[in-house]
């Protein structure tokens, strides 16, 4: 096999195809370890799977015999452009490859419904991602791609996993490639440290942006899309990254790349989405998405968020400022208006492709309904009638409870009747609720303890008063552990 160190510096591009398309057939030939090849659509990974898929078409059909499992990861927010030529590419490269008798086997994977981005937002109140509070990768993209891996890893031993990664992207990237170089069995493969069972091979590791462009512009691509259109697709944003395939927390985000989560808040503009937009008069059906995103990425969200922890405690930062907890109830309603509004607007301005376009699934729809409901004791049950509000139709998920005998409009009255004190209606409403689910129960094992916990939670005048509570219990802290040390 040919060391990257011994390739002669100045080949053409085109010996240079042919150099690596060898050795990818040495690699695949070598062993019976099963391929993982990471796909995002974008021109990196492209090049990567035209490159093996070229190599493998060159050998006889009888040593085809290994299967390369292509996995594409949806996060459910991707940009709807990038997603729907993902998904029609993944569509394409299925009836090529069956046809052509390459063994690629294409694989889109999604978050589970709990994991996905608009549970944890609007359901859980989760705030929108930032650097510090980075929830959104492990479960969006981490878990996922590392759930296929580990079930191959489980039933085969071991699994290599192609990555369209190159040391020209960063230089961090350069820096993390090196490192890993230093632990390379079998010259190209480096191990992955969270995943074990797992060796990475990064064809295309010393290539540069023109290698990548000129190798797509110069090589028909095999399963039938114009490369061509992709590029069209990277000039008309101002970014030309790509969220590569995503396997741990250490890697950036790419919400600064072309190939990323609409919703992203982890960089500070969305620069792509608005190139795209500012580009192409087509794309300014997207304006609505732009929008929610930017009212997402707030400088100082606390006006939104609870100033209780998910658990109900007060919690204060080192300079005695308290640490703000989940969206609040008014919160988390208006960014399920919000995010209808925005697929409403999508739908009815948008090109025939997207007339159909679901920003939130009901599956999604439904879990959100089910914690606001069963975990937040909302009883009131508002996301059907925010839902027929907003689109005009009705709301097409089942029940949650159809014991609920308490709901909207005995809701509203309570809460007349607390005035502005908000956090009474939630306590009320709250034991209301433990109440009704513990009448029917033969034993009522840990109802004190629940209602108990209730009080605990909103039993405070206002804000202010919990933040002086919270200050009490730090001094008081405080000194039993000065106390403590004089003694000892």
């Amino acid at each position: 096999m040919t060391h990257p160190q011994s390739r002669p510096a100045k080949l053409s591009l085109r010996d240079r195809f042919e150099s690596l398309k060898k050795e990818v057939q040495e690699l695949y030939l070598a062993d019976s370890i099963p391929w993982v090849l990471g796909y995002s659509g974008g021109k990196d990974s492209t090049a990567v799977l035209q490159l093996v898929w070229a190599a493998i078409s060159d050998l006889e059909p009888k040593n085809r015999a290994k299967v390369i499992n292509v996995i594409s990861t949806d996060t459910l927010v991707e940009n709807p452009v990038v997603a729907s030529w993902v998904s029609h590419s993944l569509e394409e490269m299925k009836v090529a490859a069956s046809k052509q008798g390459v063994p690629v086997k294409p694989f889109r994977l999604t978050p589970s419904t709990e994991d996905s981005f608009w549970v944890n937002l609007i359901g859980k109140g989760y705030p929108a991602p930032r650097p510090k509070f980075r929830w959104c990768t492990e479960r969006l993209k981490i878990r996922p791609s590392n759930r296929f891996i580990q079930d191959v890893v489980r039933e085969s031993g071991e699994a290599i996993l192609i990555l369209g990664t190159r040391k020209a992207e960063s230089v961090a990237r350069a820096r993390s490639m090196q490192a890993l170089e230093k632990g390379r069995v079998r010259e190209r493969l480096s191990p992955n440290a969270s995943l074990p069972g797992t060796l990475v091979y990064s064809p295309i590791e010393d290539w540069s942006n023109d290698d990548v462009w000129g190798f797509l512009m110069q090589v028909a691509n095999p399963w039938g899309y114009n490369n061509k259109d992709l590029l069209t697709m990277y000039q008309g944003a101002s970014a030309d990254g790509e969220c590569p395939l995503v396997v741990d927390s250490s890697s950036p985000s790419c919400g600064d790349s072309r190939f990323g989560c609409w919703v992203c808040t982890l960089v500070e503009q969305d620069k792509s989405m608005a190139a795209m937009i500012q580009n192409d008069a087509e794309k300014e059906w997207m304006m609505p998405l732009l929008q929610l995103r930017n009212e997402l990425d707030l400088p100082d969200d606390r006006p939104l968020r609870d100033f209780r922890r998910m658990n109900g405690s007060v919690q204060l930062m080192a300079q005695g400022k308290v640490i703000p907890g989940p969206y609040t109830q008014q919160s988390r309603e208006r960014w399920l208006r919000r995010l209808l509004e925005s697929q409403k607007a999508v739908n009815e301005n948008g090109p025939p492709e997207v007339r159909s376009l679901e920003l939130i699934t009901l599956p999604e729809l439904q879990e959100i309904r089910r914690i606001w409901v069963m975990e937040k004791h909302e009883i009131e049950d508002n996301l059907p009638s925010i839902y027929n509000e907003v689109l005009g139709k009705p709301y097409p998920g089942p029940n949650i409870d159809d014991n609920i005998v308490i709901g909207a409009e005995e809701m509203r009255i309570l809460r007349e009747l607390c005035g502005s004190d908000t956090l009474h209606f939630e306590m009320v409403r709250e034991l209301i609720d433990i109440e009704r689910r513990y009448r029917s129960m033969a034993r009522r094992s840990g109802l004190f303890t629940e209602l108990e916990s209730a009080v605990k939670r909103s039993f405070y005048d206002n804000q202010e008063d919990a933040l002086q509570r919270a200050e009490g219990k730090a001094t008081e802290l405080k000194r039993a552990m000065n106390v403590d040390v004089c003694v000892s």
